[in-house]
């Protein structure tokens, strides 16, 4: 038996710990002794049941997870080495990682870098995996630190704080967009050169813009990414990742045939098993963990459900890991 946060729609919406029993592996599972989970913003939306997260009831929250091979039916893992899971599903069709075992494919799962503690890869977790992703997209379209400003919207989230860290470390002059100005202190410690605020850019405006911006992370869409790419420069390149503000996206087509900017989607669920050891080994080498643990939080698998009422609500900044294994 092992305790677990579980999630129960009938008859009515339900949260709380629960002890669950092992289950038998089947070929390609791995079995974890789960030592942390961590809290985002996609687990806060399902363990507040504020959106269609969860997709098969009952579930177990998490969809990242770090910890021990307790088991293995995947010739490619061994008992006892430790491996890092995100996305493919736990945690909405699948059962997820908070808790004190989790099975798990072993083809989706990334060995922890030797360089980062397992508590260090929880506080990077899905939202700087996702930033890693990012980042590499803009590399790959020719982004570099000379090339001029980064934009980042939705900067004091979790993917918008990464990835303000992480393009600091890498020598970027980094533009941070909060609502937040409690935050901007917060947001020029991670290394942004200037914080804005995101009410220039979460309004409808011109579907070309001065050119201002290199390339831009964004995690919010709408008319705050519409408005990031008619200030993207000519050849600049937005990397899109998320829907904060919303899912739709009130632009023209100008942008791209007048000034020749890219839009580049960023998927962590389902990214393939290479580009996720890429990510990770990325992470390992170019974020600065000093700064990291200074944003870094843990909470226990119960404090959990309190914690992620007030990520939903916008009331966490930083990274907020989960001790599963106490």
């Amino acid at each position: 038996m092992f305790k677990a946060l579980v999630l129960k729609k009938e008859p009515e919406f339900w949260v709380g710990l629960e002890s669950l029993q092992s289950v038998e592996l089947q070929a390609g599972q791995v079995r974890l002794g789960v030592k942390y989970s961590s809290l985002n913003y996609k687990d806060a939306l399902a363990i507040t049941n504020t959106a269609p997260v969860v997709r098969s009831w009952p579930m177990v929250a998490g969809i990242d997870g770090v910890g021990v091979v307790m088991e293995s039916k995947d010739p490619d893992w061994a008992v006892g080495e430790w491996a890092i899971h995100n996305g493919w599903g736990m945690g909405e069709t699948s059962f997820g990682l908070m808790a004190q075992q989790a099975v798990v494919p072993g083809r989706g799962l990334v060995r922890l870098p030797q360089s980062l503690t397992a508590l260090e890869s929880m506080a990077i977790g899905t939202a700087g995996y996702t930033a890693m992703l990012c980042v590499m997209a803009l590399e790959r379209h020719g982004v570099v630190p000379s090339s001029g400003e980064v934009l980042v919207t939705g900067a004091s989230g979790g993917v918008g704080s990464m990835s303000v860290a992480l393009l600091s470390s890498l020598g970027y002059s980094v533009v941070a967009s909060s609502g937040k100005s409690e935050e901007h202190g917060f947001l020029r410690d991670l290394g942004a050169k200037e914080v804005i605020d995101r009410a220039l850019l979460s309004e409808a405006g011109k579907p070309l813009q001065k050119e201002r911006f290199a390339g831009v992370i964004d995690s919010v869409g709408s008319n705050t990414l519409a408005n990031a790419l008619a200030q993207t420069k000519y050849a600049g390149v937005v990397a899109a990742c998320g829907l904060a503000q919303g899912a739709d996206l009130p632009t023209t087509v100008m942008p791209f045939i007048l000034r020749s900017v890219s839009l580049v989607g960023i998927d962590s669920v389902m990214a393939p098993i290479a580009l996720r050891q890429e990510a990770w080994t990325r992470l390992a080498k170019d974020l600065d963990l000093a700064k990291l643990k200074r944003i870094t939080q843990v909470v226990s698998l119960q404090g959990a459900v309190q914690k992620a009422q007030a990520l939903r609500q916008g009331l966490l900044k930083g990274r907020w890991v989960v001790e599963v294994s106490e």
